[in-house]
């Protein structure tokens, strides 16, 4: 039971998703990922954390980071009607004491990849995610091919109002810079 457990929300860019950012591990860094994102019903063998947010009536997904969760809703659902059951949820998790991911959980498996996706990746992870985890989103490399990149938003990012302007303002001029052969950047 973790009796020093603090949380505090912070709002995001989307106003269907919420960061819940927690004063403990949630995703442990050891495990080749920065995060675990659930868009369907899980086990609480999978992730006891997603399973019991998932349960709550309006909560659409999940994305537990780091030191965070971002719980994105149903557009006709209020948060002032599901934060308290958010909340609930995640205190219960704190006080079992399991960790956020399961035993039965697997990372996505990843491809090798050419030259040019390495440097994608790379500039992804070193220079996008970090500022996107901070609105608590997550950008995750789908593909590339002919020029384009192809990306996932998840999190806050997903549904998000201002995304297309982040995708292509931010991210895709970021990898044209770094990465000349990219000529456009996609969310999927």
């Amino acid at each position: 039971m973790n009796l020093g457990f603090r949380m505090h929300a912070e709002r995001t860019p989307n106003p269907h998703s919420v960061k819940w950012v927690l004063g403990q591990e949630v995703v442990p860094s050891g495990l080749g990922v920065a995060t675990a994102s659930f868009t369907e019903p899980v086990s609480e063998q999978v992730s006891p954390l997603a399973a019991g947010l998932l349960e709550v009536d309006g909560v659409v997904s999940v994305l537990l980071g780091p030191d965070f969760v971002t719980v994105s809703k149903q557009p006709e659902r209020e948060w002032t009607d599901l934060a308290p059951e958010v909340v609930a949820a995640i205190k219960a998790w704190a006080a079992a004491g399991p960790p956020a991911l399961g035993d039965a959980w697997e990372a996505p498996a990843q491809a090798d990849d050419d030259d040019v996706v390495s440097r994608i990746r790379a500039v992804i992870e070193r220079d996008v995610q970090p500022y996107v985890a901070m609105d608590g989103g997550e950008i995750a490399f789908a593909g590339y091919r002919d020029g384009t990149v192809e990306v996932y938003l998840r999190g806050a990012c997903a549904g998000c109002p201002s995304s297309t302007i982040t995708l292509k303002v931010g991210i895709e001029a970021r990898l044209k810079e770094e990465v000349p052969e990219v000529q456009s950047v996609v969310a999927l």
